[in-house]
């Protein structure tokens, strides 16, 4: 599968001999100016989607429903992606703590030849800038300069009160797998302390991995780069007339499909979908499979001295409205043990701050594991007093470096090798 670079660096500055200045000024007029990016790029031809993850830091304490509404995003879709209990009382209101770090659920489109989700709107509000929207309300996710070129914005600092800006977050595809398995890809933003194995190791991957998909040269990066992660995921088999073909869910983790009223769910310990009826579901069609007393996600198991005879209920789509059930049975040597599902968590509402981001569970994680609460992106940051809401002004920008186009890269490596000879 092809890959492109992660434009992860920041240009150094060099020293250069006077005379060599106007070499400098007719070298660089010759090329278009240049576009700090903090995305990792994708190019793509086809106006296609895919799901994709972001990861975020809380910048402050944000309800489920506001934080929802940052991303313009599904609060339940939030909810089951970090493998949060929906049935708890009220819990779209329940209040997230600041610096807790999530998994944002998002589309990711093809635009102009670029991998970006364009779906995310937000507000502003009195004393907010570009770089404060980017580098804290955002979490370092975008740029100003992304921002403010996605809006044709001539002056950043004469923002409106009540503007409505275009978010544009990075976000890969990359044909939804990982070393031919299914995958989603999560755009994570490295902080400060972070190496490419402490990233590897959080997310159950390989340093190899992480650098074949972002087509690093060396396991090198810094605070503010962009780094596609990639999550083990089970891949849904509906017809394509479905309205939820496609579907994909990571490794460790739950989706709500077919209005709410079907859950499926990923690992641990395999790579197979299964879908039960949902908690929220209510006014729902029929969930049993034709021709049997079996509903869905139900199994039956009866030993024979030939091996065991398995019958199950699975989802196949949601179809016009309509529930698709299939009634498969199967003989297997020996019947298998109770399905494991991926842990639930209640709604966190502390943070521990020596934590780090809890990964999906790797494959090989055995069932049975008890509930644990989601951590934190490991730099021991307390909580940030004195933000506002989502929706309000925000302060200060964050130190996190911008990002250069690979290409540009290369350029200013060519660059210096000319100064270096002509200097020679």
């Amino acid at each position: 599968m092809p890959k492109t670079k992660n434009p992860r660096k920041t240009l150094t500055s060099m020293s250069k001999p006077k005379t060599l200045i106007p070499f400098f000024l007719l070298l660089f007029s010759s090329f278009p100016s240049l576009s700090l990016s903090k995305s990792t790029i994708e190019p793509c031809s086809v106006s296609d989607s895919c799901n994709a993850l972001l990861g975020y830091t809380l910048y402050t304490d944000l309800k489920v429903s506001e934080l929802s509404t940052l991303f313009q995003i599904d609060p339940v879709a939030l909810l089951t992606t970090n493998s949060i209990d929906i049935s708890y009382p009220d819990v779209e209101n329940h209040i997230l703590p600041s610096q807790l770090f999530l998994k944002i659920p998002i589309f990711c489109s093809c635009l102009n030849g670029i991998r970006k989700s364009l779906s995310t709107h937000y507000k502003t509000r009195p004393s907010d800038t570009l770089s404060s929207i980017a580098d804290i309300i955002y979490s370092g996710l975008v740029s100003a300069d992304q921002i403010q070129e996605a809006n044709s914005i001539s002056d950043p600092s004469d923002l409106d009160v009540g503007q409505t800006l275009s978010i544009p977050l990075p976000c890969t595809c990359f044909n939804s797998t990982d070393n031919s398995l299914p995958a989603v890809y999560l755009s994570y933003v490295v902080r400060i302390g972070d190496t490419v194995s402490s990233i590897a190791a959080k997310y159950a991957t390989t340093v190899s991995d992480i650098m074949t998909i972002n087509s690093m040269g060396n396991p090198s990066v810094n605070a503010g780069d962009i780094l596609a992660i990639a999550f083990p995921a089970c891949a849904s088999v509906f017809p394509r007339y479905s309205s939820d073909f496609g579907l994909i869910v990571p490794n460790g983790s739950y989706a709500i499909t077919a209005s709410h009223c079907v859950q499926c769910s990923c690992g641990p310990g395999n790579l197979d979908l299964y879908c039960t009826p949902s908690p929220l579901a209510v006014s729902c069609s029929s969930m049993q499979c034709w021709n049997s007393n079996l509903m869905l996600g139900n199994v039956t198991l009866q030993p024979t001295s030939a091996g065991c005879n398995v019958s199950s209920c699975t989802y196949g789509g949601f179809v016009n409205g309509t529930i698709v059930t299939t009634l498969s049975t199967s003989l297997q040597p020996q019947c298998p043990g109770e399905h494991p599902f991926p842990p639930l968590i209640a709604p966190p509402t502390v943070l521990s701050l020596e934590s780090s981001p809890a990964p999906a569970p790797s494959q090989s994680q055995p069932g049975g594991i008890g509930p644990t609460t989601p951590k934190s992106s490991g730099s021991g940051t307390p909580t940030i007093q004195g933000l506002a809401p989502a929706t309000g002004p925000s302060g200060s920008t964050s130190d996190a470096s911008f990002l250069v186009n690979p290409l540009f890269g290369f350029l200013y490596a060519l660059l210096f090798c000319l100064v270096l000879g002509l200097v020679v």
